[in-house]
């Protein structure tokens, strides 16, 4: 009885014929990342929404990324760490100074450092990739839940 009710309360899927999914699709310029997570967080964005030179919107985002210590061992070791991420962004009308969006999305992962220094590095460098991966999947969310307001 309740999904008979869901088209009588405005509900629409954003990947439905004409939900605000479908919209986004190669209408957004990512600005130049400045950095190796910057550009795997644009390389996610891109993967999701596409891209296009000569798209009407353009979004800028800022990350900041830290790592703390979370677990260390008796002898002073630290054998387990958290990546900390954040990543503001802002969607603006492409050669306009107009702000059409803006948000934060934060999440963390972590990593183990108890192998060789190689198995750690390799560890901090994936945890890195999922976390921006993780970003991206949360602004594009954001913006298929907003972008019905400012397209």
């Amino acid at each position: 009885m309740g999904l008979v009710a869901l088209p009588a309360c405005g509900f629409e899927p954003v990947h439905g014929t004409s939900g605000s999914a479908r919209g986004l699709y190669d209408q957004i310029l990512f600005e130049a990342p400045n950095d190796a997570n910057s550009f795997n967080l644009r390389k996610q964005l891109e993967d999701r929404l596409g891209r296009n030179d000569a798209a009407p919107y353009t979004m800028a985002v800022s990350l900041d990324l830290k790592t703390e210590n979370l677990a260390i061992t008796s002898e002073q070791s630290i054998t387990r760490l958290n990546v900390i991420g954040t990543a503001r962004y802002q969607v603006r009308r492409t050669g306009t100074p107009e702000v059409l969006d803006t948000g934060k999305v934060s999440n963390f992962t972590g990593y183990s450092a108890s192998g060789s220094t190689v198995a750690t590095s390799s560890a901090r460098d994936d945890a890195f990739e999922r976390l921006t991966t993780t970003l991206a999947d949360q602004i594009v969310s954001r913006l298929y839940a907003t972008s019905s307001s400012w397209q």
